[in-house]
């Protein structure tokens, strides 16, 4: 049984060296979930994925999609958002997304 987070922030720019990101930052209490989650993940697998990042099923309107959220240094998790979704649900950086992440 999966268990699903509820999410609502900014849709922040990042321009990267060779790309032009768009992503969600996740904080508060959604963020110590998620710690929690990859802790649990990382004793039952004797091992942590890559980057200690967590395989999510994410759903933003009506789109969804297979993906995997990344933890900061700050504690937040990060949420990396395609174009396709973006052009799908309109939405632009500095627009409010409202997230929900189903643990894989």
């Amino acid at each position: 049984m999966s268990e699903t987070l509820s999410w609502r922030g900014p849709i922040t720019r990042w321009d990267g060296e060779k790309a032009v990101y768009h992503l969600l930052t996740i904080g508060g209490g959604v963020a110590e979930d998620l710690t929690m989650h990859e802790r649990l993940r990382r004793l039952e697998l004797g091992g942590r994925r890559g980057f200690g990042s967590v395989k999510v099923m994410a759903t933003i309107g009506g789109t969804r999609w297979k993906t995997s959220v990344f933890p900061s240094k700050s504690g937040e998790w990060w949420l990396l958002v395609g174009k396709k979704v973006l052009k799908a649900e309109d939405l632009a950086a500095g627009d409010e997304a409202e997230l929900a992440l189903e643990l894989l």
